[in-house]
């Protein structure tokens, strides 16, 4: 099944045209990124996706269209995890992923939940007591996965989660988003990393200048020339 479905998707800011006309879709299950430079318009495509951007267009969730409003979009289980992370610098790791859960209050499943959490990331059950603004960018990232783990997402939309940490910590968050996916949730990737979202997903998306100019799988994306020149120095 289609989870995602988007369609003739057009966005402004003002009178700048910064979504032009695009078109996708993720099938339940799959880990699909969509890779362009800076300014191509992917963090636009997840604040439209999360209701916190103004669209023309069509967005689909589970065969049904997408509501307006970001709190009834998390209901639906469209959970992102943004670039900037907006952590809670002031508040503790457990208090963090706890407020993950929020629409989940008298959810018995939370506890569990938190405690899977801390298992794909060790590191936040051994500083759970600590202030958030104390971790450094790796371990504020594996915060912001984990805080949008515990929302039960259907749909994961991840932007930039590798962007400015170093290589060890990319591998470890790459393991967990593979571990996350196998197990069958769904990813949706913005990423610059070009290489790094080659190697993980089932499929592709090129965005430039807003429009979406290839689709395609790992090999597919390896054989474009363009790709190879302009994103893989090859």
């Amino acid at each position: 099944m289609r989870l995602l479905e988007i369609k003739e998707l057009d966005v402004y800011y003002s009178k700048a045209h910064v979504l032009k006309g695009v078109s996708l879709h993720v099938g339940e299950g799959e880990f699909v990124a969509v890779i362009g430079p800076n300014g191509a318009g992917k963090t636009t495509l997840f604040r439209s996706i999360s209701g916190l951007k103004e669209y023309r267009g069509r967005i689909r969730f589970a065969e049904e269209e997408l509501p307006g409003n970001p709190a009834a979009i998390v209901d639906l289980g469209v959970i992102h995890c943004p670039e900037e992370r907006h952590l809670f610098p002031f508040m503790s790791i457990y208090d963090n992923l706890i407020l993950g859960a929020y629409r989940r209050n008298r959810d018995r499943a939370v506890q569990g939940d938190l405690e899977t959490v801390y298992a794909l990331f060790p590191i936040l059950r051994e500083r759970r007591r600590q202030l958030a603004r104390t971790l450094s960018g790796g371990e504020q990232q594996m915060l912001a996965i984990g805080r949008a783990l515990m929302g039960r997402p259907r749909l994961l939309l991840l932007d930039e989660p590798t962007l400015g940490l170093a290589p060890i910590v990319r591998q470890d968050i790459s393991k967990v988003l593979k571990r996350i996916n196998e197990q069958g949730m769904t990813i949706f990737l913005a990423e610059q990393n070009v290489i790094f979202a080659l190697e993980r997903s089932n499929r592709l998306y090129l965005l430039e200048t807003g429009q979406i100019v290839k689709e395609g799988t790992e090999a597919e994306f390896e054989e474009d020339e363009h790709v190879r020149h302009s994103y893989l120095g090859r």
